[in-house]
């Protein structure tokens, strides 16, 4: 079962490296309908400026830098002590679909009321993530010694 774990940090992976590049296309389309000036880059903020038409993906690729870190801190403690169970794995897959779905809402939908009811609910399910690891981690010596 630790293995499992793996497959929702797969695609978790995978969603960065979609929204990354999705930054990208729309980055490089921009340059290529408004050629940049020297001065549309001679400072960050007229570099923001500049890309604020196309600033989505790249304001979401932050977020994704964010707060799943912390995700993929606790894979690793769960595989190596060997507490990847069904219900992490559940929670983890939860939490991919939740970031998956903030990320769409961030750049296409852009309906900041239910991005936040989406962020909030990833947020809970990654605590709860922890916590179980953390009870479980609390009870271990008490498992040994029976």
């Amino acid at each position: 079962m630790p293995i499992a774990i793996l497959w929702p940090t797969f695609a978790l992976v995978a969603w960065i490296f979609v929204v990354w590049f999705w930054m990208y296309v729309d980055r490089f389309a921009l340059i290529r309908r408004q050629p940049p000036s020297a001065a549309d880059f001679a400072t960050n903020a007229a570099a923001a400026r500049y890309f604020e038409p196309v600033e989505m993906p790249a304001s979401n690729l932050r977020n994704l830098l964010e707060v799943p870190p912390l995700y993929f801190a606790l894979v690793p403690l769960l595989m190596l002590t060997h507490h990847a169970n069904h219900i992490q794995v559940t929670l983890a897959w939860i939490y991919v679909v939740l970031r998956v779905l903030h990320s769409i809402l961030h750049i296409v939908v852009r309906n900041v009321p239910l991005r936040f009811a989406c962020y909030a609910i990833s947020c809970a399910v990654l605590s709860a993530m922890w916590i179980g690891f953390a009870v479980d981690m609390a009870a271990a010596p008490q498992l040994l010694s029976e």
